[in-house]
């Protein structure tokens, strides 16, 4: 199997300093101290609303992520115009509602496919990896090609919540989407709910998995184990 990296997403740090103000807890310091304990690289997804992540440390943790710099959101002007400027190693286009909680599905990559590839195609120029969010549907996996995406990311919520009752049911759209994605040249991600329970079995059966993006689990872990333990831990599983 190919190693397969963690991108920690800090946005839960973002909203706990965004309760109170102020600048505690400092989100570039949790990006560093991330990076110190192994994580891959670091996710943002800035949102319109600036809830949590703001437009500003999308530019500050430019300077301060020497590993990968990954932002994720909904392609909107003010959020294209971010990319360009910051330049992140990747930029991971999600069909979020700017004003919904959580990404909730997947592109679909043929009725918006002639949009996400004029997206793309800026990105692409500018020499910036993209990847787009994806279902484990077969027919979008295929039209994804078509849009000029580097990867996919596997939007990984229907795993996690059927893990449980049926790991092997859970995870098999998931294998057939990458052994698929691979087929056809792309690279493969995932992210949404993954945690420490559910990332080693997931692993363990999608294969050619390039990168997992995990936050919110993450971040509610630390609190229990501490933040270096979790990474170390997410690290071994991943092996």
């Amino acid at each position: 199997m190919n190693r397969t990296k963690l991108s920690v997403n800090i946005n839960k740090i973002a909203t706990l300093r965004n309760a109170r103000g102020g600048n505690f807890p400092n989100v570039i310091h949790f990006a560093k101290l991330a990076q110190e304990y192994g994580a891959d690289g670091i996710t943002i997804h800035p949102r319109p609303d600036e809830r949590h992540i703001r437009y500003q440390d999308a530019r500050a943790l430019r300077e301060i992520v020497k590993t990968e710099f990954n932002i994720e959101g909904n392609p909107i002007s003010k959020f294209i115009d971010l990319v360009l400027e910051v330049k992140p190693e990747q930029v991971t286009l999600v069909p979020d509602d700017p004003y919904q909680i959580t990404s909730d599905h997947g592109w679909d990559t043929i009725k918006y496919q002639k949009d996400l590839q004029r997206i793309i195609q800026k990105f692409k120029t500018a020499g910036i990896r993209t990847s787009i969010f994806v279902d484990p549907v077969e027919d979008m996996v295929k039209a994804a090609i078509d849009t000029g995406t580097d990867r996919i990311e596997l939007y990984t919520e229907s795993y996690a919540k059927n893990y449980q009752a049926n790991p092997q049911d859970a995870v098999k759209d998931f294998r057939k989407s990458a052994i698929l994605a691979h087929e056809l040249g792309l690279g493969i991600n995932a992210g949404h709910d993954l945690n420490l329970e559910n990332i080693k079995f997931f692993k363990q059966n999608v294969p050619y998995l390039d990168e997992v993006s995990i936050g919110h689990a993450l971040i509610v872990e630390s609190l229990i184990y501490g933040m270096q333990n979790v990474i170390a831990m997410y690290q071994e599983k991943l092996k």
